[in-house]
């Protein structure tokens, strides 16, 4: 039987304001917004564990050819020790001469998490761009975590959807599964411009990026015409 859970509202009675002096406009719209702060903590919540309950997903096929720091890799050879592998993709093909900024400042918050995420599973950044290249700007950044792969080739972006054959590229994260039969795709975000709501860039629930979560913490939020840069 499913925990029944106290509602949101009843758990909100327990805030406990830190500064004195707010009015009552403020304690009644804040305890208003922590009811919803709860109930989208409890939508995250049921939205992973549904993501895990996800059925098998599409046997990965295709012998797609990557290369390392060590050398030339197939997929399987990517997962190391893990039965899990999360990849990102990056905007960092040969055609450019800098990465995309936004796909920097993400990985820029993901290094410091990475030696943690690489106790539970295998934690991989690929690109189009020589994997020498990939780690030179990776040293230019101060990132020491993050492992680095070149795709040999382009059919796993083009496969993938992230190069269109104009050689437009786009990010990508996917999550990979090992299991008795081989590799499986687990899961992989799919929120398209299409699926965007309006007046908001298309991304993916939970948003990944710490900028834009801090950002959404500020009376000014998000905004609207500003993106980061590669410097200031």
């Amino acid at each position: 039987m499913a925990e029944t859970l106290p509602p949101a509202a009843t758990l909100a009675t327990h805030r406990e304001p830190k500064f004195p002096g707010e009015s009552d406009a403020y304690r009644a719209a804040r305890q208003a917004l922590l009811v919803d702060e709860i109930e989208a903590r409890r939508a995250l919540t049921r939205l992973a564990m549904r993501r895990r309950a996800l059925p098998d997903g599409p046997l990965i096929a295709k012998d797609y050819r990557f290369k390392d720091a060590n050398g030339e890799a197939s997929l399987a050879d990517l997962f190391g020790d893990h039965d899990t592998l999360v990849t990102y993709f990056w905007m960092f093909g040969p055609q450019r001469e800098r990465p995309c900024p936004m796909c920097t400042n993400l990985l820029g918050s993901l290094n410091g998490n990475a030696a943690d995420i690489k106790q539970r599973v295998a934690l991989k950044v690929l690109g189009r761009s020589p994997v020498e290249r990939q780690l030179a700007f990776a040293q230019e950044r101060g990132w020491r975590d993050l492992d680095f792969v070149q795709t040999v080739g382009d059919d796993y972006a083009r496969d993938l959807g992230v190069l269109t054959p104009e050689g437009d590229e786009y990010p990508a994260l996917v999550v990979y599964r090992k299991t008795a039969d081989g590799i499986r795709l687990f899961w992989m975000g799919e929120m398209s411009l299409p699926m965007a709501d309006p007046g908001q860039d298309p991304r993916d629930a939970v948003d990944l990026a710490a900028l834009w979560l801090i950002l959404d913490l500020t009376p000014e939020g998000r905004p609207a015409d500003w993106y980061p840069k590669l410097s200031y």
